[in-house]
């Protein structure tokens, strides 16, 4: 069946060297004279290796079938099957399937969704100068020997150069860092600019906020909190970094604020970015303590590290074949470092951190600990702004009636009686004699008669 044959291709990838694509140390050893390209679009590559440790197709079909399917109803996926999600993550997401998943674990699609035009408004505004030409200097460097990015004027380094132009314009505050160039190089790689550029956005935001800031205290606190997960699980590398005072911003820096996008070979990058759009910024760590561990886990290793140099060069020559993208996330989802353990050594390392810098300001309480907690704090933000529009007040004016009172009736008031006395006289009936007749009522008697009633209080 096709789970069997997926657990039995998971459990022999490891024996296969892939190291075709070398993401930006490929460039370091320059472009083979022939305009041959890898399965990722980079030059040189070789597609007899490209050949090696590919799933079959029939595999590669039901993966791609089921990220569709998930995909598809993405709401209810999240809702009741994130830990499914979570496991395919890891396994790999289809090459074919990560221009759509990508924005969806990040929040980034969302995000877009809300902010139509956004994008195109941010592209054609002339944005700042002095960023620009910052910018327009360092597009050359981002995977030049990717068919992407070749030429100058070739739409790669175009795009690239309006997107990282409009996220400094969308967040002026934070400008342009050169750490920003690989990420959104990639992301162009996968997906159209607007989508990369709310992938970014939400990178920087959910993700990893902060990071890119002027002061970078993101990343002094990351580094802090890294030598303290590293003291748990590998204290041999730690002693041998703290005896040589080999502080992690002279290594963690690059890993953190790249994303291992000019580190580790291009596949192996993918892999991570897959893991860490899942589950956090607690992969970038798990990341970071296996390639120390990798380079400085054993006494044969530190034989040869007599200082810092001889130390940092060790970080950066670790061997391709331990890179492997199979082999290496094996070693990863085994680190025993959870998101609890990354927020504890935050708090912990951020209490330090204030005390001795009482002008640190960064507080990594805005981070998300995964793809589940953007998407729960997105539906929550949706939730509440349908609720603000619900009970808004209508635009339109309603015209105003007013209602004039009925008229004022006078009330006769009853006389006040109490206490009163009342002498009334009966008017007599007329006899004969007076001049009545037999039977005929008496006539109404005329006021200055004697017999007229009279009442007197």
């Amino acid at each position: 069946t096709l789970e069997e044959l997926s657990d039995a291709f998971d459990s022999t990838l490891g024996r296969h060297d892939d190291s075709s694509s070398l993401g930006s140390d490929s460039e370091l050893n320059g472009a083979a004279p022939y305009r041959q390209t890898d399965r990722y679009g980079f030059l040189g590559g070789n597609s007899a290796q490209d050949g090696l440790a590919q799933p079959p197709v029939e595999l590669v079909r039901h993966r791609e079938a089921r990220w569709l399917e998930m995909t598809s109803h993405w709401e209810k996926t999240m809702a009741r099957r994130y830990k499914k999600v979570k496991v395919l993550c890891r396994k790999g997401i289809p090459s074919s399937m990560r221009a759509r998943c990508w924005p969806l674990l990040c929040g980034g699609q969302a995000n877009m969704n809300c902010n139509q035009n956004k994008y195109k408004e941010l592209e054609e505004s002339p944005g700042d100068p002095q960023w620009l030409e910052t910018i327009e200097k360092d597009i050359h460097r981002q995977f030049p020997f990717h068919e992407m990015f070749l030429s100058p004027e070739g739409h790669g380094q175009r795009g690239l150069l309006q997107l990282l132009k409009a996220y400094t314009v969308y967040r002026p505050h934070e400008g342009y860092c050169q750490a920003q160039g690989p990420v959104a190089a990639v992301l162009l790689m996968h997906m159209p600019a607007e989508q990369a550029f709310w992938c970014l956005v939400q990178i920087r935001g959910a993700g990893t906020p902060g990071s890119w800031l002027p002061p970078q205290e993101a990343v002094l606190l990351d580094g802090e909190v890294f030598v303290a997960l590293l003291r748990r699980v590998c204290p041999k590398a730690y002693k041998h970094l703290q005896k040589h005072g080999v502080g992690p911003l002279l290594y963690v820096t690059e890993w953190f604020l790249c994303l291992y996008s000019r580190t580790l070979p291009f596949p192996t990058v993918l892999r991570i970015w897959d893991a860490f759009l899942s589950e956090g910024v607690k992969v970038l760590f798990r990341v970071g303590l296996v390639l120390v561990r990798l380079a400085l886990g054993s006494s044969e290793k530190l034989r040869d590290c007599t200082g810092v140099v001889e130390t940092l060069e060790k970080l950066r020559s670790i061997p391709v074949r331990l890179l492997q993208e199979d082999t290496l996330m094996a070693e990863v989802n085994d680190v025993a470092v959870s998101d609890r353990d990354v927020a504890r050594e935050c708090r912990v390392q951020l209490a330090k951190l204030r005390k001795v810098r009482p002008d640190f300001r960064y507080s990594p309480e805005q981070r998300l600990p995964n793809a589940k907690a953007i998407f729960d704090a997105q539906q929550l933000e949706d939730a509440q702004q349908s609720r603000k529009e619900k009970h808004a007040a209508p635009t339109f004016l309603i015209p105003e009636i007013v209602v004039d009172p009925p008229p004022q009736v006078p009330v006769k008031k009853k006389l006040d009686t109490r206490g009163k006395t009342f002498h009334v006289a009966q008017r007599p009936t007329l006899t004969r004699e007076q001049g009545g007749r037999e039977g005929e009522e008496p006539g109404p008697a005329k006021r200055n008669s004697a017999p007229y009633l009279e009442t007197y209080f």
